[in-house]
């Protein structure tokens, strides 16, 4: 296929973060792009901003006449979308080129030198970090989050060189050409989709072979490739972390050099990790250590990843998109961090059923180290529900004594009633919608107090 003869891209499920940055490349490039989403959001609203026209209704009558053309028209889809979506199954019948996003993302990066991060953990904050490394060669990096520097899931660069988060859902990443690759961790995840892990890690060493120049990976993973680590030996290795003023200083070994007084803005050992995948790939492919360096101290992180919503001497809210115990037991460890001596209340929405069921007991452990837990009803994204896989049996399993279910409309009232100062929301269904809502409230008290 030929993007250069396409006219029209049209997106099934156009809201999704790693579809839209697909949206807004092909966007940007000058193609005429529509799509439809469940609902609008912040994303969508960006989108139409460009000149994207959107939908909230999935019938084939909203489809655009001029997207109708099967030889014109591209259609994109997330495989997140129903079998029985009406839009996907009328182009599917009627002989359009239909392609998964990991397919069309592939497309677009084969012909580019293509630096691919993957891993079930820190592949977004390690690709935001490396495109806004990689961005000082112009490359275009594809995201799985909104770089706060740019305010966006797509970093715009040109054709030559691309960062690509490299997604293991659904096998997405096998669809990449990669020249250069990290791998990040490979804990289990997805087993509606594998099965288990085994198959899981599989399906990562078949991503590792189709590395053409250089594999990165976390040291004591089960794959052969230059290592990173803290505070231990390897290719790439950070020691001399401090923490001084709210940021991280650090120094970096790599196979050649050292790079002295890293200074980084994002909190917790896990993101040290991240920055020194970043470091790693970036270094390999030819970018000075001095620019690098230069690159992480003005770094200002990815929406929902640990970012601060509230942050005053009295109180602190924190949003992140952690949805899997390793995720969570991150934030704990970070927040503990920065706030050693304070009632840490969480709040979260565990995603997916088969997620929960998976993973029970590890989740019981991760919440079980906040001080207050409040469990929002699991939010079902794909999935039909699963008899007796509730909120309710985790929290049975939580051993913390401060803890309860929570609905959506009462959360903002049980967040009042806590004495906790720190408050984390995490999750990665529409917890990351709630929580500004909650917020704005939040401050509207905090403004009435003083």
């Amino acid at each position: 296929m030929n993007l250069n003869t396409i006219h029209n891209v049209y997106f099934v499920g156009i809201g999704g973060i790693g579809m839209s940055a697909v949206a807004r490349y092909f966007a940007s490039n000058g193609k005429s792009v529509a799509g439809y989403d469940k609902i609008a959001t912040q994303i969508t609203l960006g989108l139409e901003g460009l000149g994207v026209e959107i939908h909230f209704e999935d019938a084939v009558k909203n489809i655009p006449i001029s997207f109708l053309n099967t030889e014109k028209t591209l259609v994109v889809y997330t495989p997140a979308i129903s079998k029985n979506h009406a839009e996907l199954s009328y182009f599917l019948e009627n002989g359009f080129t239909v392609l998964k996003r990991a397919e069309i993302l592939g497309k677009i990066t084969e012909t580019t030198f293509c630096l691919a991060v993957a891993g079930t953990h820190g592949k977004t904050t390690t690709s935001a970090i490396l495109g806004h490394i990689m961005n000082t060669v112009n490359a275009t990096s594809f995201l799985g989050g909104i770089a706060e520097n740019y305010n966006s899931n797509l970093i715009l660069g040109d054709d030559k060189v691309s960062v690509v988060e490299a997604d293991e859902f659904d096998r997405s990443f096998l669809k990449l050409s990669p020249n250069i690759a990290c791998v990040t961790s490979m804990d289990a995840d997805h087993l509606d989709i594998y099965g288990d892990s085994e198959a899981l890690n599989e399906s990562f060493i078949e991503f590792t072979n189709k590395v053409e120049n250089t594999l990165i990976v976390a040291k004591g993973l089960p794959l052969e490739g230059l290592t990173y680590v803290v505070n231990e030996e390897a290719d790439y290795a950070a020691f001399n972390l401090k923490i001084e003023s709210g940021k991280y200083i650090f120094d970096v070994k790599t196979p050649s050099s050292e790079i002295k007084n890293i200074e980084f803005h994002l909190p917790g050992q896990h993101n040290v990790m991240n920055a020194l995948a970043a470091i790693a790939m970036a270094d390999v492919y030819g970018v000075s250590l001095e620019l690098i360096k230069e690159r992480l101290s003005n770094f200002k992180g990815v929406k929902r990843r640990f970012s601060y919503k509230i942050k005053t001497n009295d109180f602190v809210l924190i949003d992140d998109y952690a949805h899997h115990p390793t995720a969570i037991n991150a934030v704990e460890s970070s927040v503990r961090e920065m706030y050693p001596n304070d009632k840490v209340l969480v709040v979260f929405q565990p995603h997916l059923f088969s997620r929960t069921q998976d993973f029970i007991e590890d989740f019981a452990v991760a919440l079980s180290k906040f001080d207050e837990v409040l469990l929002l009803d699991i939010y079902p994204a794909r999935e039909e529900p699963i008899a007796g896989v509730d909120s309710e049996w985790l929290l049975n399993k939580v051993v913390c004594k401060n803890k309860k279910l929570t609905k959506k409309n009462n959360l903002e009232k049980d967040i009042k009633n806590s004495s906790a100062k720190v408050v984390v929301m995490l999750g990665a269904g529409d917890i990351g919608m709630m929580v500004d809502e909650v917020s704005n409230e939040l401050l509207k008290a905090i403004g009435n107090e003083v």
